[in-house]
Formats: structure tokens, sequence, C-alpha cells
């Protein structure tokens, strides 16, 4: 049986920030994700999951910007400093907060360079990336943004994900697959997991169109889990959705598929 990852970035946002981690644990969570930890201390972080017995199971790299609109820097030639300081600066954190599995968006193609340099460099950060974490015995996620919500993304499909994994080579690095995402760009989740899932090694709900919780959409959330449950994948599947029309209500549909937090 997966297990089941609250994100506090979209869920119980009814809530003050700090105030989500008891909520999270008052709902039956074990397991959290906090995608961009770096605006908070650190141990005041570890100390909210300790007092709440909770886990956090995943991070994003820092990925520039966010208020400019910025949605990764990886593939940028000009920031592979900037880029590389952040995977040390992610380090520190996933250490002290336990943290093994740590994600990358890749962003666009800059100005004044083509796709094939943001690939190169894409590349080139991915098995630096990949090589620190191997060391620290941490994961490193990569995944994928339609290109619906994200115009100009680098990365939106699966297949491309499977490209860059095999010129990364390196046994560390997986797909961080989102079933928003992927359907947004025309795929069909329970093929691709079928297909993919000896390279998965993460998975995002939310239903679409609207990124709200799964029955919300089109897509076929009974048949998805029962396909999981089929592969044998009982690793961690996060709710990365904007609950509608609140966290409390957004929840009923674990119930409703007949599955447990």
């Amino acid at each position: 049986m997966p297990r089941f990852v609250a994100d506090l970035t979209l869920l119980f946002t009814e809530l003050p920030f700090l105030d989500r981690f008891a909520a999270a644990r008052a709902a039956g969570f074990r397991h959290v994700e906090l995608p961009f930890p770096y605006a908070y201390e650190k141990n005041r972080l570890r100390d909210l999951l300790e007092a709440n017995d909770l886990a956090q199971v995943r991070f994003e790299l820092p990925a520039g910007d966010r208020e400019r609109g910025e949605r990764g820097i990886a593939a940028d030639p000009a920031r592979v400093a900037e880029f590389r300081r952040g995977v040390d600066r992610a380090v520190d954190y996933a250490k002290a907060l336990g943290v093994m599995r740590l994600s990358c968006l890749a962003g666009g193609v800059p100005p004044n360079f083509s796709k094939t340099e943001a690939m190169e460099t894409l590349t080139a950060n991915l098995i630096h990336t990949a090589d620190v974490l191997a060391g620290h015995g941490r994961t490193l996620l990569v995944e994928a943004i339609n290109h619906h919500d994200a115009p100009g993304f680098l990365l939106n499909r699966t297949d491309q994900l499977e490209a860059v994994l095999a010129a990364v080579d390196r046994p560390n690095v997986a797909i961080q697959y989102d079933v928003y995402q992927a359907r947004r760009e025309g795929e069909t989740p329970s093929l691709d997991l079928a297909e993919h899932l000896d390279r998965i090694g993460y998975i995002h709900v939310a239903d679409a169109p609207g990124r709200h919780q799964p029955g919300t959409g089109d897509i076929d959330f009974p048949l998805l889990f029962a396909e999981i449950d089929r592969l044998g994948y009982d690793g961690y599947i996060g709710l990365d959705y904007r609950p509608d029309p609140d966290t409390p209500a957004s929840l009923a549909w674990i119930r409703e598929l007949g599955l447990t937090l």
C-alpha cells in the first residue's frame, strides 16, 4: 500500500504555515513534504516534525526566484555556480531534516542560449548533483511540468525524463511522476506507470483539469490506484493538489476509494 504525503504548501492553507504540521498529524498523515523549506530555519522545521511525529520525505533543490516566476535554473548555462551552491544548501537541509529525496526543476531555455545548450547544462548539473547526493546516501528526482501551466519549461513529458535519466546514467536518479502534469500533456497515467515504474521514485497526484483532489476532474483514479496496487508500488504518493473547498473536505476521496492514510 502506498504511503500518502501531505504537501504543506497546498494542504491546510486555511491555517498559518507552522500550524499545518499539527493539522496534518491530526488528519492522520505520518509523512509530509515542504517543497521549498529554505525560508524557514532548518532546526525549527526539525522540531516541528519531531513534535508531531512526522517524517518529511522530499523537497526541491533551490530553484531561483519564485516571486519572479522562475521555476528552476538547472538548465541555465549562466547560473551553474548558483545552482551548485544550491545543491550544497539542499544537502545541509536534507541532513538536518532526515530527507532522503531531493527534486530538481529544470526550468526553461534561458535567453541567449539554445535548447541544446540548455539540455547539456541540465545533464551536467544533474550528474554533479547525483554524485553529491550519492555521497550522502540520497536520491535525486527529476520532474516534468506540462507546457500549458509552464510555457517554455524544458521537460514536459515522461519520455523526456527517461531520456534525461539515460544521459545522466546514475543509479540514484529517478523520475518524479506527476499524474496531473502527465494528464495535461495528454498522457495516460495508468499506462505510464506500467511502462516506467522501474524508473519512478515518487508519485504526485492531483486531478485534471483544475489540479484539485481526485474525483474533481476526468482522471480515472479508481483504475489508477488499482494499477498501482497491481504493479506493487509501495512508495510515497504526494497529495499535490489544491483542495476544494478546503483540506478536510478534500480528503474524503481517500475513504471513498477504500484507501487509508
